[in-house]
């Protein structure tokens, strides 16, 4: 069983290639947010968890989903983690190891993947230009193929993993403002002459956080659930949605299957 979250399409990318491989069922977490989450894992199932990096930690939508999460018998099933970032993921395994622990769910393999970057939401911070984007994504089939051997394989104690140069600073002090002033919908907005009211914002938004109905435009709930991780923005085709001035003349970016060698 893989058990994934994404934002952007570099993680579903991810996980359902892992899928493809190891023959595992995917499941996506929104579509089991208002459900029941335990779950009995098969003899010889692996137990895997794909997600993206949110301000060097887990996203907040997969902490909230461990901690309902119920493995009734993890004992003897290998279980791993991989997490797509555009650089590096810091302490986020770490952070994450910790929150399954609590559940009795220990990892036997971490591994992260370098993928094009997707979070325009700081000053200094924008996509990837066309050749790098072409080379992150070279070197993510590469490795995915490597780490995809040695989850078949179920390889124990590997840690595969770009943790940064600064992985306390960025995990805990960086993502720590990241979560209590960068993580909000508050900031968004639509250039009305630009909106053609198509709706693919409120259809990209992992978290249904965006009310839409035909010819309408759109707009955000303001209700907490926004992670800010930007498939709104991204999938608008007339750039047309704008996070503040944090966004202005910024680029674009999901994952898309065809551009992949």
């Amino acid at each position: 069983m893989i058990l994934y979250f994404s934002g952007t399409g570099n993680t579903k990318w991810a996980a359902t290639a892992l899928s493809e491989k190891t023959g595992e069922k995917l499941i996506d977490i929104t579509d089991v947010a208002n459900t029941d989450v335990s779950y009995k894992l098969e003899e010889g199932e692996r137990l895997g968890f794909c997600f993206p990096v949110h301000g060097w930690r887990p996203p907040l939508i997969v902490r909230k989903f461990i901690k309902r999460l119920s493995v009734i018998n993890p004992e003897g099933h290998y279980c791993y983690a991989l997490c797509t970032t555009g650089d590096n993921v810091g302490e986020a395994i770490d952070i994450f190891e910790k929150n399954l622990g609590k559940k009795g769910i220990h990892l036997d393999g971490a591994f992260s993947l370098i993928m094009p970057e997707s979070y325009v939401g700081l000053p200094f911070m924008d996509v990837d230009t066309p050749e790098k984007e072409k080379q992150k994504k070279r070197k993510a089939a590469e490795d995915l193929e490597r780490f995809a051997e040695m989850i078949t394989e179920r390889k124990k104690g590997i840690r595969d993993l770009v943790i940064g140069r600064w992985p306390k600073i960025n995990s805990r002090l960086i993502g720590s403002c990241f979560v209590k002033y960068l993580i909000t919908d508050k900031p968004f907005y639509v250039a009305e002459d630009k909106c053609i009211r198509c709706g693919k914002c409120a259809e990209a938004c992992p978290v249904n956080d965006i009310i839409w109905s035909k010819g309408s435009m759109p707009k955000w709930k303001h209700n907490g659930s926004c992670l800010s991780c930007f498939a709104c923005y991204h999938h608008c085709p007339k750039h047309a949605i704008e996070y503040g001035k944090r966004t202005k003349n910024k680029g674009q970016y999901f994952f898309e299957k065809n551009d992949m060698p």
